[in-house]
């Protein structure tokens, strides 16, 4: 085995594993609570998770392009910032993208059968794994294809619920939605729009394939700009149809909020095609996530802030077998055991540090490398630490403890190395 990975993605693959990670569970369970905190600010909740997004992106987009390689802000971080907030930066994406493998699979098992969902999770990780390890091109031909059964069923449900919001649309005009609608203040804004980030965070997964894109300082900032518009566009519509047919109050006591809008159309064969939508699109998210989170850990294996044995490539596949298995199995552990709505949390504040280090490190590029205006970048670390701090206590608290743990394993590291440099006597 050796350490290099085959650059085999061309742009259209790119935004497949970017926008499949994005349309993946996050449409299907992450309006519910955010209408429950935003309620009738559930679009200015959506806009304000979109324009961080954007920001995201847009940093992102130019660091990839200067960094074409497997890690994403982890290797940001580390060259422009130093080696700690390179490793607060690549432990926060294993982390809160192990909690979303786990929501992906929980959202498999959810809809396959609820009656054994945390089992059923634990055998799509392992399946995917698999799938995985036989090589990016083939996970991405299978991503493209479900990301096209799952977009036509979305677009179904909103067709067919059209006639409900025409007869709908004169309340919705004036205060968005009077039937039992809840009033939050701008905390429950911010807090709707932090677990709706956990929806719009998929297109990372681009910047963390750097080592296997063709022409990644052409290619990487056009698939994650055309990946996100796409999603945007989607939220949009899907959220308008559901909070149309059902309201507010409905959506935010509903989590399986697009099969009771398909039940609403009186569509029979819709109600079916829902059910099998969020679980492609769950699998289809899965499968680019885990490419996401074990490229990261491939770059974090070469540094020796994890294993190193996990930093080794197949030459015949061109895939870090041992670090895809490795997450494999971590995820399959955290989905036997973790709630699906509580993973959300988590997985957008260790994601929202994530940026914020990337944000950062943008402020660092020269004015020849496309350094951000200052306006973005600023807005976009202020924005993600402001998203962070309003999530649920729960979720902000876990993800301390999980910052400190880390923190606490970085130390310890660092130590033994200065002890192995150290003169015998001084030992």
């Amino acid at each position: 085995m050796n350490g290099q990975l085959r650059r085999v993605l061309r742009l259209r693959d790119a935004v497949v594993v970017g926008l499949g990670s994005m349309i993946g569970a996050g449409v299907f369970v992450a309006l519910s609570p955010a209408a429950a905190a935003a309620g009738s600010g559930l679009p200015l909740a959506l806009a304000l998770a979109g324009l961080v997004a954007y920001l995201n992106a847009s940093s992102t987009a130019r660091l990839a392009a200067c960094h074409p390689q497997a890690g994403g802000a982890y290797v940001y971080g580390r060259d422009r910032l130093g080696p700690w907030w390179g490793f607060l930066a690549g432990w926060s994406f294993v982390a809160g993208k192990s909690a979303s493998c786990a929501a992906m699979a929980l959202t498999v098992g959810a809809y396959a059968w609820p009656d054994d969902a945390h089992r059923v999770a634990v055998l799509a990780v392992l399946a995917l794994t698999g799938l995985n390890v036989l090589g990016v091109q083939k996970s991405v031909v299978v991503a493209r294809l479900i990301l096209g059964i799952v977009i036509a069923v979305l677009l179904a449900v909103v067709a067919l619920t059209l006639p409900e919001l025409v007869r709908s649309w004169p309340a919705m005009a004036y205060g968005w939605e009077p039937r039992g609608d809840i009033v939050a203040g701008l905390g429950g804004v911010v807090q709707g729009a932090g677990l709706l980030f956990f929806a719009f965070a998929g297109y990372a997964r681009i910047a963390t394939l750097g080592e296997e894109v063709i022409d990644p300082a052409r290619t990487i900032p056009r698939a994650i700009g055309q990946a996100l518009a796409l999603a945007l566009i989607l939220y949009v519509v899907v959220a308008v149809a559901v909070s149309g047919t059902l309201g507010i109050a409905g959506l935010a006591a509903t989590p399986a909020y697009l099969s009771q809008t398909a039940v609403r159309s009186g569509q029979a064969w819709l109600v079916t095609a829902v059910a099998v939508a969020a679980v492609l699109a769950a699998v289809g998210s899965l499968l680019s996530l885990i490419l996401g989170v074990s490229r990261t850990a491939l770059a974090m294996a070469r540094d020796g802030h994890l294993p190193r044995v996990l930093a080794a490539v197949n030459p015949q596949s061109g895939v870090p077998v041992r670090a895809e298995l490795a997450v494999g199995l971590v995820v399959a552990a955290v989905a036997a055991t973790v709630d699906l709505r509580d993973s959300i949390g988590f997985s957008s504040f260790a994601v929202l540090l994530y940026y914020a280090v990337a944000h950062a490190s943008a402020s660092r590029l020269t004015l020849a490398q496309r350094r951000p205006p200052r306006v973005v970048w600023v807005s976009g670390l202020v924005g993600c630490l402001v998203l962070a701090a309003g999530l649920p206590r729960t979720s902000v608290y876990g993800g301390l403890v999980i910052t400190a743990i880390g923190a606490a394993a970085y130390a310890i590291t660092g130590w033994r190395r200065s002890r192995r440099h150290l003169p015998p006597a001084h030992r």
